[in-house]
């Protein structure tokens, strides 16, 4: 009740006080003011706290999701180590995989390696021609071959895995096999198809990279007299390295995650690879072909959630040094 009593002697007296004579506000006495009216909160205000609470609320449900996710991954993963007394050094390091057999032939060394192997192997191919359709795009081709380029890495990215999958276990499996022998599946065959895969994120991302570049840098390069090339390399990429690597590491965590193409075209066999062309397993791999074929709670099936585990902390491992670099590149 104060409050309104107050606010009536604010308005009265800003009503006493105006000296504006053609504005014939001293008609709007005290009594018609409405002062419930305007001592509850408006509309506007009612929407903001609506905006805000449901902002809050999304926020609170993503950062559950993801606790309960790496919460239930952890908790199962961990199951081969507490219930079954699997020892984890043994599980890192031994290439012996058949968990059916007792908790003596859990090693996951083989399908590390691999992943690995393929992972690197496919960043390495990649990055060049990334770098490479990047330049184009942004300091050679016009605005519409620049655009007619980022449509078909658009285009890339839309084809589904299993398309990947099934072109290299059509084409890419059959000219490795006529060309080195063998089987023609292996850690070869998967990084090629990963190459493809990985190509427009690692290009798209390193075009924002050079984009971000600024134009004063080129052109205070030019007129010390350094050709378009010299630019290029001694500025341009130096100062957008730090982005590229971020790039690379995307492009990584993407071909280190990919499981059905590289299912179809690595051969599946949990075996340290001695060469190329030799048939073996990632965790990827591994864990969608065993998965439906284990019973919830064994140690098969817990073996198979150290795995998927392990994925995590990698994947973990690459945001991380995402932002480590970043923070780098900043400096």
């Amino acid at each position: 009740m104060n409050n309104k009593q107050d606010l009536k002697q604010v308005v009265n007296q800003a009503l006493a006080e105006q000296k504006v004579p053609h504005v014939k506000l001293k008609k709007i006495g005290v009594d018609k003011v409405n002062v419930e009216r305007l001592t509850k909160p408006s509309k506007e205000t009612r929407q903001e706290y609506w905006g805000k609470g449901l902002t809050y609320a999304a926020i609170i449900l993503i950062i559950a999701l993801v606790v309960s996710i790496i919460g239930f991954i952890a908790v199962r993963g961990l199951s081969t180590f507490l219930q079954n007394h699997v020892n984890v050094f043994h599980f890192l390091t031994s290439t012996d995989w058949d968990p059916g057999e007792g908790k003596n032939y859990v090693g996951a060394a083989a399908m590390i390696v691999t992943s690995f192997a393929v992972t690197i192997l496919a960043a390495l191919v990649a990055t060049p021609f990334a770098i490479a359709v990047a330049l184009f795009m942004t300091e050679y081709s016009s605005k519409k071959g620049g655009h007619f380029l980022q449509t078909v890495m658009e285009l890339l990215v839309g084809i589904p895995s299993v398309v990947y999958g099934f072109l290299g276990l059509t084409i890419i499996v059959p000219l490795i096999r006529n060309i080195f022998g063998g089987t023609g599946f292996g850690i070869l065959s998967a990084t090629l198809v990963l190459f493809v895969m990985v190509l427009p994120t690692i290009t798209s991302l390193t075009v924002d990279s050079l984009n971000a570049v600024p134009n004063h840098y080129r052109q205070a390069s030019a007129a010390l007299g350094a050709t378009h090339w010299q630019t290029i390399y001694k500025v341009v990429l130096r100062v957008a390295a730090p982005r590229i690597m971020t790039a690379v590491i995307f492009g990584m965590a993407r071909a280190f995650g990919e499981a059905l193409a590289v299912q179809m075209v690595i051969g599946n066999a949990v075996l340290m690879p001695y060469n190329l062309v030799s048939p073996s397993a990632t965790l990827t791999s591994q864990l969608t072909s065993q998965m439906g074929n284990t019973v919830m709670g064994t140690l098969p099936n817990n073996a198979l959630w150290s795995l998927a585990l392990l994925l995590l902390i990698m994947a973990l491992f690459f945001n991380f040094l995402v932002r480590f670099v970043g923070k780098k590149g900043q400096k």
